[in-house]
């Protein structure tokens, strides 16, 4: 049975990598912030590293964030743990870099769930090999956080993995599910049951010309028991735009201004 305390009440604020307006992105300092706000839930990223350890962080590589380079998955967790997660973060374009040389670290899975007993986390499967998928398992069930997680991820055999060996985890829908699905809305021939599973779309407000969330889409998937997330909204007056058309959450770099607008409209 799928346990839905994710869902329990529905998030509204979705902090995109943590505080990552205030702190570098996918780290416990992001993190803490974040659960200090009161926020509903984190939205991270895992990779497997080389000795199959799921860790934090977003892009394929060391690059952008750190003092290293390379790819995650061709790193050790101690290799990993070597480099500098704060180094490149600054807020005035590059005048200061204020967690530079502060023993800011990449953190793994475990890390977070523990040091964040309470948070709800969208976690998504970077790693395109289905061993992420058991290890991912693994920690969850470790941690009995099986209620307060839920799992994306791009690759559609890495949810199809995790809906057979985890059943009672929930899953968004990737983009090879989202598509057919959109196109049926738009043409009105949308079933009334959508699938035996609770349906959760995670996505932004167009994906090139075709506009995704519209009022129609929200009350159509919605009058089939599904929860709308939108990706990332950074500014207030849309963020306002998208809770008065319906949305049930929205994720953002800034959740303090999601909080914001959400308590302004009521919505917590």
């Amino acid at each position: 049975m799928i346990n839905e305390g994710f869902l329990n009440p529905i998030p509204r604020v979705v902090a995109h990598r943590g505080d990552s307006k205030h702190f570098p992105e996918n780290t416990i300092e992001a993190f803490l912030s974040a659960v200090k706000m009161k926020i509903d839930v984190i939205e991270t990223d895992v990779h497997l590293s080389k000795d199959n350890v799921v860790v934090i962080w977003h892009d394929d590589t060391l690059d952008r964030n750190t003092n290293g380079s390379g790819r995650i998955e061709d790193h050790t967790l101690q290799e990993l743990l070597e480099f500098d997660a704060g180094y490149t973060f600054t807020k005035d374009g590059g005048k200061t870099y204020p967690f530079r040389d502060k023993n800011v670290k990449l953190c793994t899975l475990e890390e977070a769930l523990v040091k964040c007993p309470h948070q709800r986390f969208n976690i998504d499967l970077k790693t395109n090999d289905l061993k992420i998928v058991d290890e991912f398992i693994n920690v969850v069930r470790k941690h009995n956080a099986e209620h307060r997680v839920c799992c994306a991820s791009f690759h559609l055999s890495n949810l199809l993995s995790i809906r057979e060996k985890a059943p009672d985890i929930l899953t968004s829908v990737t983009t090879k599910e989202v598509l057919p699905l959109l196109i049926k809305q738009k043409l009105n021939i949308l079933p009334k049951k959508l699938s035996d599973r609770k349906i959760i779309f995670q996505v932004p407000v167009s994906q090139g010309v075709i506009k995704v969330v519209t009022p129609r889409f929200i009350k159509m998937m919605h009058q089939r028991g599904a929860i709308i997330m939108v990706w990332t909204i950074n500014e207030e007056a849309e963020m306002r735009r998208l809770f008065k058309m319906g949305v049930d959450s929205v994720m953002s770099d800034d959740p303090a201004t999601v909080i914001k607008v959400a308590k302004e409209l009521d919505l917590i």
